[in-house]
């Protein structure tokens, strides 16, 4: 793992040179004037003796020593030359500026060539940006930033928390909310082209002023940076947070456009945020208000809420903003309730989200009896809902009694409480300030309180369970294939050792050659025969036993081509299929009829660019696209994942025996999922794409089955060719390779294909029911 550079010198400096005759360098000397910066503040000026009171020095070469920090605001072409002169003399470390980097690459042939020479200037000398705005150090009062700010200064022994953001705009906005959220360090990455995102945020977190870290990213600067940033923070319990953008197609357009960041794909940046134990907010508002809720009282230890409020009308806008949602409000058990009954009489219905109504306003001994017995249930997160009256036209005298009862209520049963403002200009920064010095966390919006408790509680899930590290494959990497060839279905034989990764052509093996490589890897496969004519599929279903499935091969979407045939009873049903379906690819496929299906998975694999090996499970056979009904994970993958996937599934209530119909094989359907993620990642980078619709799952006991398989390879195989009967040929070549298909493929001596061993028990019984027409059924293979 490459080195985690020292930015030490550079977030906390003690002396800072200016480089930079523009508005934007001399803004800099101003901000840290005005931020009472007590280290050496060292202006470089061609032409003035002074900045703003600050003598100035010529030129670098003119400055009394290296400084710990330097903001470099001067063009792209000598930003370059600067860089060079203070790595040489040993600074800390620099912000570049300049924009016309990388960022502008896809409209001027200098972008690239100008960031790579950057890189090359810095040498082992930390750089930010280039394309940034830079950085806020709040805990020192120095600023490394060429504009205005809304921030304050951190007090002696205050803590807050780290924010990263690859849009300086976004930052310069960040600095003015009005959420009473204290603030330690403010950064943008920019470019990311030396000092990446993760690696500035390893700098923060080891900060003791540090209390939590937000991150708004645009793309990963790497995988392995941010795992160790994560395992970090578990270390130092110190959570972090994240906007990722690139959701929609604009989105993930304009990240290279703006900082020259590959967003990576939108499910797969879940996946890894989720891994990483990393929850993910969407909005800058539900950002800023789950780093608070961190910051003041950390990750939640359970998903349970209680809500307290005056009003039913505010308590019924919290129920009906729970739903759907992992936090609740579960029902007070009948001791609990009674606990809070007590406290306010026969008139008040008490319930979760309680409406305590008015008889107790502002009386404080009262409310903090009510407000205790609630906060007595060891509730995740104990909510109060209150907006304060505005100042200028109103007294919120009121207000604070009921503030100060709820501050006793946490303080007695050492429960973690925060007070929730239906509009945020309901909430003052001054009371907001107030509300954390006494331990209470102010959220404004129902909404964005919501978003936050979620992600505080998603982080004291995560940190239950297992290290970041992703589980090592089963064998160390290594399936149990065959020592040597074997063959294929149909004819041909198949090697079992990985692709030539110097070939550039990539092929797409029929689907019997496809089962044929998860066969060997001991993945469940039905029983099935190639064969090249009617009489072949005819013979070929008779050794099967029937019913059968037909399909023509090399036909990517069977379905909508009229390319298979299920359920097939006898020789004249298959006679019939066949002589229909034979003109339509290259060859046949019969197969053995999968029976009793309970329900229907597909498991699909992509490589993504940023992660490698990306896993997507969901609802299978016709009903993927129509449900979107799926979870994604990365690889390697451990059980445990798989099953919570599973688990969260819309179609998991039919596997676990909804309505009293007979249960799924769960287990099975985990084994197999698990054996073909394992065939994926052993195969390293042969495998650019599997998606196997469906895995059809059947009752407890009997198993879970790959229906269809649709296998592409990067290269073919080493040793393998695109003969008659492998099933395997170039990507772009026809769909009907000559010598393969029809009449001329090859047969065994007795006329039928060869037959692969099949896993499938040849005596499946019927599930009792017809399956229906159509590709994708439960108990019928497409």
């Amino acid at each position: 793992m490459t080195p985690v550079r020292d930015l030490s010198r550079l977030l906390r400096p003690k002396s800072v040179a200016i480089i930079g005759g523009g508005a934007f360098g001399t803004n800099v000397v101003e901000q840290c004037l005005k931020m009472n910066y007590a280290g050496a503040i060292w202006p470089v000026h061609p032409s003035r003796a002074e900045v703003h009171g600050v003598p100035a020095f010529k030129s670098v070469a003119d400055l009394p020593g290296a400084p710990d920090a330097a903001f470099v605001a001067v063009n792209r072409n000598l930003t370059i030359d600067i860089i060079r002169q203070l790595s040489a003399m040993g600074a800390g470390g620099a912000i570049c500026f300049a924009a016309g980097f990388r960022e502008t690459g896809s409209y001027d042939a200098d972008g690239e060539r100008l960031q790579a020479d950057l890189i090359d200037a810095a040498g082992s000398m930390p750089i930010i940006g280039p394309n940034c705005y830079g950085l806020i150090n709040y805990a020192d009062g120095a600023l490394l930033w060429p504009d205005q700010h809304g921030g304050r200064r951190l007090g002696a022994g205050e803590r807050g928390v780290g924010i990263i953001t690859q849009s300086s705009n976004i930052a310069c906005n960040l600095t003015m909310q009005t959420r009473g959220l204290p603030v330690a360090f403010l950064m943008t990455a920019g470019n990311q082209a030396q000092t990446g995102l993760s690696e500035m945020a390893l700098g923060l977190i080891e900060d003791d002023r540090v209390t939590a870290l937000g991150l708004h990213i645009e793309g990963f600067d790497s995988v392995a940076g941010f795992e160790r940033l994560a395992a970090r923070a578990r270390e130092l319990n110190k959570p972090i947070v994240a906007m990722k953008v690139g959701r929609s197609e604009q989105a993930r357009a304009a990240t290279i456009s703006h900082t020259a960041s590959l967003a990576g794909s939108d499910a797969a940046s879940d996946a890894f945020l989720r891994r990483l134990g990393i929850p993910r907010l969407d909005t800058i508002p539900s950002f800023l208000e789950a780093l608070k809720l961190l910051h003041a009282v950390g990750s939640l230890e359970s998903r349970t809420l209680s809500s307290m409020s005056c009003s039913g009308g505010e308590a019924s806008v919290m129920a009906d903003t729970a739903v759907g949602r992992s936090v609740h409000f579960p029902s007070l058990e009948a001791a609990h309730k009674a606990r809070v009954q007590e406290t306010l009489g026969p008139l008040v219905a008490v319930a979760n989200p309680l409406d305590y109504n008015t008889y107790i306003w502002a009386k404080e001994e009262a409310l903090a009896a009510t407000f205790g017995a609630m906060a007595s249930g060891g509730f995740g997160l104990n909510l109060l809902v209150l907006d304060f009256p505005r100042t200028d036209r109103c007294s919120d005298a009121d207000w604070w009694i009921t503030v100060n009862a709820f501050e006793t209520a946490l303080t007695e049963n050492n429960a973690k409480g925060a007070i929730v403002a239906s509009m945020g200009e309901n909430l003052p920064e001054g009371h907001s300030a107030e509300l954390l010095r006494r331990g209470i966390v102010p959220l404004h919006g129902i909404a964005e309180a919501f978003d936050a408790a979620e992600a505080a509680a998603f982080v004291g899930e995560a940190w239950k369970s297992s290290v970041v590290s992703p589980p090592p494959l089963k064998g160390e990497g290594k399936l149990p294939l065959p020592e040597s060839p074997f063959p294929l279905r149909g004819g041909g034989m198949l090697s079992t050792t990985l692709p030539d990764t110097d070939s550039t052509a990539p092929c797409y093996p029929d689907e019997a050659a496809a089962k044929s490589m998860l066969a060997a890897a001991g993945l469940p496969i039905p029983p099935g025969l190639r064969a090249g004519s009617v009489a072949e599929a005819v013979s070929a279903a008779e050794k099967l036993g029937f019913p059968v499935a037909l399909k023509a091969l090399g036909v990517a979407h069977k379905s909508e081509a009229g390319a298979v045939r299920l359920d097939l009873k006898s020789a004249d049903d298959v006679r019939a299929a066949a002589e229909a379906l034979l003109p339509l690819g290259a060859g046949l496929y019969v197969e053995r009829m999968v029976q009793g299906g309970v329900a229907e998975l597909i498991v699909g694999f992509t490589r993504d660019a940023v992660f490698g090996p990306v896993m997507t499970l969901g609802s299978g056979g016709v009903l993927v696209e129509l449900l979107k009904d799926g979870a994604t994970l990365l690889l390697p993958a451990s059980r445990t994942e798989i099953e919570t996937a599973l688990r969260g599934l819309k179609l998991f209530p039919l596997l676990d025996g909804y309505r009293g119909r007979a249960k799924a094989d769960l287990a099975a359907a985990t084994d197999a999922i698990a054996g073909i993620a394992d065939f994926v990642v052993a195969h390293g980078d042969a495998v650019e794409e599997l998606d196997v619709n469906p895995l059809i799952v059947c009752k407890q006991g009997e198993g879970a089955w790959i229906a269809d398989a649709l296998l592409v390879l990067s290269s073919p195989l080493e040793g393998e060719v695109a003969a008659s009967g492998s099933g395997l040929w170039p990507r772009g070549q026809a769909a009907r390779p000559e010598g393969v298909g029809g009449d001329s493929t090859p047969t065994s001596e007795n006329g039928s294909a060869p037959h692969l061993a099949a896993t499938t028990p040849p005596d499946r019984t019927s599930s009792g029911h017809p399956p229906l027409e159509g590709e994708g059924n439960a108990g019928a293979l497409p």
